[in-house]
């Protein structure tokens, strides 16, 4: 389930996060250090994560304790591959009622960004954090419509 977590609060990719190790994260700052995969060149993000998750990560792999130990620093959190993951991701959609097109990976990495977006983030620091080179990339995610459109038409109503 943290995994998924990791997912949903970070708008990472199912390889990205599966690549993380206790080196990963800063745990008094609430960071974690993403190396984006779909870039020729590297490129490091830093995501912020709710005080919360990093707990549960903390308590679920000691990552505090891997730091300190050379040989546990950068080894991966998860051990399961890409299709394993994407079938639990499928599993808890299913069993939290989500179908669809929204019931996958990209659903949640979508989700991360629209949910960034209404909540009023930077487009610049959205990139940033979904890891893409270019903007107009990331400006697909501000292009809502549906139940998001309604929201943030009653925002904007609301500030009127």
């Amino acid at each position: 389930m943290l995994f998924v977590l990791v997912l949903l609060w970070t708008g990472a990719r199912v390889s990205e996060v599966l690549s993380l190790t206790a080196s990963s994260f800063q745990l008094e700052s609430g960071f974690v250090s993403i190396r984006t995969l779909k870039r020729r060149k590297p490129f490091v993000r830093e995501i912020p994560l709710p005080g919360w998750l990093v707990e549960a990560i903390e308590r679920q792999f000691l990552i505090s304790q891997r730091q300190r130990t050379t040989r546990l620093c950068g080894k991966r959190l998860w051990t399961f591959t890409r299709w394993t993951g994407w079938r639990l991701i499928k599993q808890v959609m299913f069993m939290a009622g989500i179908s669809g097109p929204r019931a996958c990976p990209r659903g949640l990495r979508h989700g991360f960004g629209v949910g960034a977006a209404q909540a009023g983030i930077p487009v610049t620091l959205l990139q940033r954090w979904l890891g893409h080179a270019r903007l107009a990339t990331t400006a697909i995610y501000l292009d809502v419509a549906g139940p998001e459109e309604r929201e943030i038409a009653a925002r904007f109503r609301e500030k009127l």
